[in-house]
This record gives structure tokens, sequence and C-alpha cells, in this order.
């Protein structure tokens, strides 16, 4: 990206979150760490979330949790389960206002085709991975993913210690 460098001098002193660096206009309002430690990811989509006036604004407050949440096919239609988006303001809330409600995702036909023969194959799953907006509008990225053995994450765990510890040698080294 040309120019990033004086992009991230610009910030100064400022905190800066790293998805609003790389992606300047879509605020990431929640990020699933767990999928990435636990999934595999093999495929990437983009979705929009059918979502009402409050839980609007509480997405855009970052009142919003992926960890657990998953995205499901039911007939041609696809939906976020088990994600919380709590009440905007809690006093003001519809009293039947559930925050862990199934919500629509909003996604072309022939993607929803794709999605379902490729969630037929056995152990792939929909797992969302983050919550950003774009124009304003709230969307939803979720990955087709197998999910990890208890082996594989033992062997990344190692992979990234030795990396420290090559990483503190060298730096003790100069």
């Amino acid at each position: 990206m040309p120019g990033s460098e004086n992009s991230a001098a610009a910030c100064g002193n400022k905190i800066m979150n790293i998805a609003e660096f790389l992606l300047p206009g879509m605020p990431e309002l929640a990020f699933n760490r767990k999928a990435l430690y636990d999934y595999e990811i093999l495929e990437k989509f983009e979705a929009g979330l059918v979502l009402t006036g409050h839980e609007v604004k509480s997405a855009k407050m970052g009142h919003l949790n992926l960890q657990g949440a998953y995205v499901v096919i039911r007939g041609a239609e696809a939906y976020l389960l088990n994600a919380n988006i709590a009440s905007f303001q809690p006093q003001n809330a519809p009293p039947d206002y559930d925050p862990l409600r199934t919500r629509k995702l909003l996604l072309h036909k022939q993607e929803i085709q794709s999605l379902i023969g490729k969630t037929q194959q056995k152990g792939l799953t929909l797992v969302p991975l983050r919550v950003y907006t774009k124009k304003a509008k709230v969307k939803l990225e979720f990955v087709l993913s197998r999910g990890k053995r208890k082996a594989d994450k033992r062997e990344k765990i190692i992979k990234r210690e030795v990396k420290r510890d090559i990483d503190r040698a060298l730096r003790q080294k100069f």
C-alpha cells in the first residue's frame, strides 16, 4: 500500500486499531479471536446482517460478542446463531428483547447454493470471524473452516515459542 509509512507516522501517539489502519473506512466492531485458534480457515465470505435499530447502535458501540457463534443454512437462507448483541439502552429495550436471537444474513442465491454444497462435506463448518461497518452497513465476515486437532494447536504453540526464543536470542546477541 503506497504511502502507508506516512499514514502510520501521521497517527503519531494516537492508539490506533490495526484493522482500521489496514482497512480504512471499515472499522471493526467485533472479532472472534478464538475462531483463528480453533479452526483452519479455508474460504472467506461477506454477508449483510439484518438487525433492528437499537441492535445497530449497540453493535456500533462495540457491545457485540461473536464467541461461540456460528452460521447455519436453513432452506435457502443463512442465519447467525448465538451472537450476543447487548441492548443499546437496557432501560429502553423492548421487554421481549433477546440478545442471543437468531439473525438473518443477506447473501446472493448463488453464494447460498455454493455454501450448501460446501457445508455438506464432512468436518466443514461456517464460523463468524468479524463484524465491521462498510458504507454505514453492518457486515459479517464468516469463514468456511475445518476444526483443528489438539495436536495442530500444540504444534502452532511450539512453533510460536521457538520463534520467540530465536528472536530473543538474536536481540541479546546484538
